[in-house]
């Protein structure tokens, strides 16, 4: 039977496949449509298998809201070219209306979702088929709450979904935090959200910190007051220096160097604990107020309040309970 154009096009319409690939198809299968349809599936998953070890590092970001729920889909590939493909971006939207639809609270829950007959990996894997390049889920998020608001930045490649406490959040300040979480990216939205081990581990820091600071402060005042320059004591290459440059003996920098251990191993034994206490939890109150939504200053504001104040001068009460963000632009 011969292979008409007409038959060509309908299957161009079933398979998104270029019309040559059709047309081959058609021809293998002796016109059946349902056999060619599955020379065209079987080819795309021969050549997404070769892909395989490629870098899909590009794609699309993108999230929707529909009352109380809120999704973010993430669909990568290797090149900008086929991220600003129409099918490309119509697979993103189709998978992510998918999981609107569904509710789906995380991936498995995605991947269970039937889309025409095919599964969510067998459907990227056909459109990667097609375009002969890798292709995957990036990220999958979601969130629920009497409100969800998100935001999709111009460059595609970015996402932000937040999540509030109260229903009908006036749409400029539901918008306004999105973009924040978009822009300074906190990692929760609050306080409590942070799992402990990361709190114990900025505060461990913070205590090393403060103590090194503590201990160098002493040592650049012991050096200056015997008097030698703290810059040319600091290291072995700058001590170097100072001997080439006959700023030093190098019986001095062996002096020095002695009086820098004497006084380094006097202030670690003698720590003022609680001031280092202090000083460690002043740097732990400063992580929050970077990474913590509700704590940061509200980059719109003119009088820097927090996104706290300023979600309370909108609506008494209102807080940000959950937060979601997915940028392809970050590995």
């Amino acid at each position: 039977m011969a292979v008409t154009i007409n038959d060509i096009k309908a299957l161009r319409d079933k398979t998104g496949a270029g019309l040559s690939d059709c047309k081959k198809a058609l021809i293998e299968s002796d016109n059946d449509m349902t056999k060619a349809m599955e020379l065209i599936r079987k080819r795309g998953q021969a050549i997404a298998a070769k892909r395989e070890d490629r870098n899909a590092a590009q794609g699309i970001a993108i999230a929707k809201s529909v009352g109380n729920f809120a999704a973010i889909v993430a669909l990568k590939c290797e090149t900008d070219f086929v991220a600003k493909n129409e099918k490309f971006v119509n697979l993103a939207k189709t998978i992510l209306d998918a999981a609107i639809n569904a509710k789906a609270k995380n991936v498995d829950e995605l991947k269970a979702i039937n889309f025409d007959g095919k599964t969510l990996d067998e459907t990227i894997t056909a459109l990667s088929g097609i375009t002969g390049e890798k292709m995957e889920l990036g990220a999958y998020e979601a969130l629920e709450a009497p409100t969800t608001v998100v935001y999709n930045h111009f460059n595609g490649m970015l996402a932000a979904a937040v999540a509030f406490n109260q229903d009908n959040v006036a749409p400029e300040v539901g918008k306004a935090v999105a973009m924040q979480v978009a822009s300074m990216n906190p990692i929760k939205a609050t306080r409590d959200q942070i799992a402990q081990e990361t709190i114990d581990e900025e505060l461990r820091i913070a205590i090393d910190k403060t103590k090194a600071e503590q201990v160098k402060k002493a040592v650049d005042n012991a050096l200056k007051k015997a008097g030698y320059n703290a810059y040319y004591c600091a290291t072995e290459e700058h001590q170097k220096e100072a001997v080439m440059k006959g700023y030093m003996t190098e019986e001095q920098v062996e002096a020095a160097k002695k009086l820098m251990a004497e006084t380094a191993a006097a202030k670690e034994a003698n720590m003022p604990e609680q001031m280092i206490q202090n000083i460690a939890q002043g740097r732990l109150n400063k992580f929050y107020q970077e990474n913590v939504l509700m704590e940061q200053i509200y980059e719109a504001s003119e009088n820097k309040e927090t996104i706290a104040q300023f979600l309370e001068n909108a609506s008494k009460g209102l807080v940000a309970t959950d937060l979601k963000r997915v940028n392809l632009n970050v590995d």
